[in-house]
């Protein structure tokens, strides 16, 4: 089965640099070669689990989410919320850079690396990871997300099963990761020195309350951009 590559490439405020390379495998949209030897306490499933967690500790006694992240967390501790830093993202189709703040591109790549990191409360978005967009904006994260909802829905009715055109179970699956962030923020409050890391968390977190409330609004803010498929026209919303 073939693969996708995507490397994050950190210029950190000393000029030095932290490379990540992350190997998707086509079959399940996870990734390859996880660590699972010398784990931390705070990995382990007990510690601060999510209170919606489907896995039960003798089978998965390392939390899935935090073992994919862990790597992350102990190579970028010594970075600050708001350090200025250089991101490149690399990918076989496009190359991407930006100058940021430190918990904008670590948010960036750990939203990549939640999605394909095995949690239940996440497989939603493996496939969002397999099309990664580097850095999206809250805007591009709504389009992105109920795009792919809404194909999935599609492939559903395919093959005859149940399909929610209503995105009541995107409302759902949003819901679920509020809780999975609060958690994740609780055990990196306990693993790490500064504050990027958790601050990074808490920005993806945002993007899991704006989904339910942008469903809520019935989509309003991204109606002007299907005025091409209607009769008449449709203005952009003021900010």
């Amino acid at each position: 089965m073939p693969t996708r590559v995507i490397r994050y490439c950190f210029r950190m405020p000393d000029n030095s640099r932290e490379d990540f390379r992350f190997e998707l495998n086509a079959e399940n949209l996870e990734f390859r070669g996880n660590l699972t030897e010398g784990l931390p306490p705070w990995t382990k499933l007990e510690f601060h689990q999510c209170a919606n967690c489907p896995l039960d500790a003798a089978a998965h006694p390392h939390c899935p989410l935090a073992i994919n992240i862990y790597n992350i967390v102990q190579r970028l501790d010594g970075l600050n919320s708001y350090d200025e830093i250089t991101v490149e993202v690399v990918t076989k189709q496009r190359w991407i850079a930006q100058r940021t703040t430190a918990q904008l591109a670590i948010s960036s790549m750990m939203g990549l690396v939640i999605a394909a990191c095995g949690c239940p409360h996440t497989a939603f978005f493996k496939p969002m990871a397999w099309f990664h967009l580097p850095l999206a904006s809250k805007e591009e994260t709504v389009f992105r997300a109920t795009s792919f909802y809404m194909l999935a829905q599609y492939y559903c009715q395919k093959e005859g099963r149940a399909a929610d055109f209503e995105f009541e179970g995107l409302a759902k699956i949003y819901q679920n990761m509020q809780t999975v962030n609060c958690a994740i923020a609780r055990r990196l409050r306990v693993a790490t020195a500064n504050d990027s890391s958790v601050n990074a968390i808490v920005i993806l977190d945002s993007f899991a309350q704006i989904v339910p409330f942008a469903i809520e609004e019935s989509l309003e803010e991204l109606r002007y951009l299907f005025s091409p498929s209607f009769s008449g026209r449709q203005s952009r919303p003021s900010s």
